[in-house]
């Protein structure tokens, strides 16, 4: 199935303005820069009106000067449990120090089980690393979920004194290219790699009625390894999938994905404002497609038999 591209006026415009080297461009209610007609190969709006970032689309220069100008400080927080901290963590963070929001001040939250075990990892000035301690659950799915919790929690506690934006990640995958401020927005969803051309009957959703997460239509399948944006909204988000999740625990059901099934849910009854494209997470054994021209992070190779033994 092919990727339906949307026109100019499906985005919505609010005005339209000269800058750089782009001919025009809209100015959006984030007052951030795109231009969504430069990739007719792809859809680039919403039917909500939130951009779809591809490459090409943006003058990231003109992010990073907004971004800067207004001091913005980013969150970003990922899980290492178990095995996933010595084969995952150490090249995780040194990769997003040449590719993450370069030129921002970024505080990672690294949490934990082992947090006397996370790697010294030489950060850039304005940027620091604090450990969380987490428990260790015995099943993967149970840390999956877990984090939720724990996200909300770190926002209370934590972020919410220091850094305006947050991104959530997985551990599980490697910045190769720039992932920057372009990508920061009030709520930030993520197109799945292996579902951005599928459609809405493939989706992996959970279609069992019992579960907060049931969901049998949909706008687009979301990765929830990469999700982000306000600390505000983030919480909002992780405290109602925590809580879609704790619910389900009670009437003895599991999400079939966990927390991206509740995920999903939740971005399909709160539509994000800022729709990443695969580019910011793709996977290398789907190989060659058109319409990716630049790679920002990719999986990291799986070791299931090893990492969930």
């Amino acid at each position: 199935m092919g990727v339906p591209t949307f026109s100019m006026c499906d985005c919505g415009a609010l005005h339209l303005t000269p800058v750089y080297n782009f001919q025009w461009v809209f100015y959006c209610n984030e007052e951030v820069y795109f231009a969504p007609w430069s990739r007719w190969d792809v859809q680039t709006c919403t039917s909500w009106r939130a951009p779809i970032m591809w490459n090409e689309m943006f003058e990231k220069a003109i992010y990073d000067q907004y971004h800067v100008e207004k001091d913005t400080s980013v969150a970003l927080t990922v899980f290492a449990v178990g095995r996933y901290l010595e084969v995952y963590l150490k090249e995780f963070l040194i990769s997003a120090e040449r590719h993450f929001m370069v030129g921002l001040p970024v505080d990672y939250y690294i949490f934990t089980d082992v947090p006397h075990n996370v790697p010294t990892v030489q950060l850039a000035p304005g940027r620091t690393l604090r450990a969380i301690p987490v428990k260790k659950y015995e099943r993967w799915q149970d840390i999956s979920m877990m984090r939720m919790k724990a996200i909300t929690e770190a926002i209370d506690n934590l972020i919410s004194t220091r850094n305006q934006y947050v991104f959530c990640m997985d551990v599980d995958q490697v910045f190769v290219g720039p992932f920057g401020s372009e990508a920061l927005g009030d709520s930030v969803a993520l197109l799945h790699a292996y579902f951005y051309k599928s459609s809405v009957t493939e989706y992996t959703y959970d279609r069992n009625p019992k579960s907060v997460a049931y969901m049998n239509d949909g706008d687009y399948y979301y990765h929830a390894a990469v999700f982000g944006g306000t600390w505000q909204n983030v919480r909002n988000i992780t405290e109602s999938c925590h809580r879609g999740i704790k619910t389900d625990k009670v009437n003895d059901v599991e999400a079939l994905w966990h927390d991206e099934s509740h995920l999903n849910k939740y971005f399909w009854l709160h539509k994000p404002s800022k729709v990443l494209s695969p580019e910011y997470l793709w996977a290398s054994e789907i190989g060659f497609t058109y319409e990716i021209h630049v790679r920002r992070m990719i999986w990291a190779e799986k070791h299931y038999g090893v990492l969930r033994d």
